[in-house]
């Protein structure tokens, strides 16, 4: 990251750290590594903080393997060259999703599987606190709250940092309140790796479908994103748990 690139979405990235008091010194952060551009570039926004931050804290990566072929040796380049240690987590989840229970909606039932491997995985990686990151950025917000209120009725979505008790780790989302459009540019201008998603239900799921009502509804309305935002951050959904 060169002096010139003092830009404001590194401004708000350092804000929503220190906002939601997101790392503190000592902790453990484990980025979930996942091959998509989101989580390349908040490994790569990560070791750039942990650079320029009086903070100090151990920073990791973990790749869930869901039993699907991917090539990870662009994630073994990037996680090289930030000198970040890169674990790659075995598992059978693919096959139980998409083979055993053959499930209709396999979303929910694959994110919650992977969220507890890695949560079990990251716990193993620090003796004091740790936190795992996820590269969820604001549209990713924006979706979640669309798909509860169209498919359950309710209002929610997830919030930039939560505590969870049964595991002892505290999910983190320091991406939160960037545009997915700022990560995608950043992830094309700096090069990140972005590998091919192998899950067969790619791009078919309710949520591709909340992605083009948000790019609708910003083509209609050009601050809807930015509106939005205003709503989360000044509701109780983004408020400290």
């Amino acid at each position: 990251m060169k002096k010139s690139d003092g830009k404001w979405f590194l401004t708000q990235f350092k804000k929503t750290i220190y906002h939601y008091q997101m790392i503190d010194h000592g902790d453990t952060v484990v980025v979930g590594l996942s091959g998509g551009q989101d989580s390349g570039v908040l490994l790569y926004l990560l070791d750039w903080f942990r650079r320029i931050s009086p903070v100090s804290f151990n920073l990791h990566a973990i790749y869930i393997d869901l039993g699907l072929e991917a090539d990870l040796s662009p994630l073994h380049r990037l996680a090289g060259d930030l000198k970040v240690p890169l674990q790659v987590e075995e598992t059978v989840i693919a096959p139980i999703v998409f083979k055993r229970r053959k499930e209709k909606n396999p979303c929910s039932l694959c994110a919650n599987l992977r969220r507890g491997a890695l949560n079990q995985a990251a716990r193993k990686l620090g003796t004091g606190p740790v936190k795992v990151a996820l590269g969820h950025h604001l549209d990713d917000a924006i979706e979640t709250f669309l798909l509860n209120l169209i498919y359950t009725g309710q209002m929610g979505t997830f919030k930039p940092s939560l505590y969870l008790d049964r595991t002892a780790v505290t999910t983190i989302r320091p991406l939160i309140q960037l545009p997915g459009e700022t990560i995608a540019a950043l992830s094309r201008r700096e090069q990140l790796p972005v590998l091919a998603n192998p899950c067969p239900v790619s791009g078919q799921t309710c949520r591709q479908e909340m992605k083009e009502l948000v790019e609708e509804l910003s083509y209609r309305y050009p601050t809807f994103r930015e509106k939005f935002h205003a709503a989360l951050r000044n509701s109780n959904l983004w408020k400290s748990n």
